[in-house]
């Protein structure tokens, strides 16, 4: 079985024939990143790569794949057939992730929003709260099926909070696209799938004046 360092050089080769491989690699696999998480840092001739402890049971050509996309964010160049193999990987690990975060309103919203809207066909991901952010409402972590929501949503009306959750929702229905070298997370199907919900425009302006107030309130917060 070859190194993860091993795999680093066959992935740069497939992905730059003819150059050569300047770099000393340093692979770390640690329990900071989420599920299926990675990065890359290049430092002179230093070539770090990070991944989470879950790659370490992964088929070798899916960690090739995901090794080439980290290069290609970091030096350029066009995906190969075991980047695309790794997308498909992304895309389906939802179905063997463990389920093991929630939250009873959390929970209460999923249910709202999956019925009136995915007619009850999505399976419930993780749901947890984040921090208080104002700038990051949500998020959806493919690798490890979890929704995260601002905790500033605790006390809202519960309509703001269905539809952060919607918002969500659809990023793990629709995933994600690649056009050339770029990740598309908010394509123009997701983006017609976003306005068919009820009353979209006032939600967004709705949302809009919910933020506002919190960051308003935390000015007047503020220590002086």
């Amino acid at each position: 079985m070859k190194s993860t360092s091993e795999l680093v050089r066959e992935a740069f080769t497939e992905l730059y024939p003819g150059k050569s491989f300047p770099y000393q690699v340093t692979v770390k696999y640690s329990r900071k990143f989420g599920s299926y998480n990675a990065n890359v840092k290049l430092s002179g001739h230093d070539l770090r790569f990070g991944l989470s402890r879950e790659w370490k049971g992964v088929d070798a050509d899916i960690v090739i794949g995901l090794l080439q996309a980290l290069l290609i964010k970091l030096l350029g160049g066009k995906k190969t057939k075991r980047v695309e193999l790794y997308h498909i990987f992304l895309k389906k690990v939802h179905q063997v992730v463990p389920k093991v975060h929630t939250d009873p309103v959390l929970s209460e919203s999923f249910h709202r929003v999956n019925q009136e809207y995915f007619n009850d066909n999505m399976e419930e991901p993780n749901l947890k709260w984040s921090t208080d952010a104002t700038r990051k409402l949500g998020h959806y972590a493919y690798g490890s099926d979890t929704i995260l929501i601002s905790s500033i949503f605790k006390d809202a009306p519960v309509e703001l909070l269905d539809y952060i959750m919607y918002h969500e929702l659809l990023h793990k229905k629709l995933k994600f696209d690649h056009k050339e070298e770029r990740t598309i997370h908010h394509s123009r199907e997701f983006r017609e799938a976003e306005r068919k919900y009820a009353n979209f425009e006032r939600m967004d302006a709705e949302i809009s004046r919910f933020i506002a107030q919190k960051r308003r309130r935390r000015w007047r917060l503020l220590p002086w």
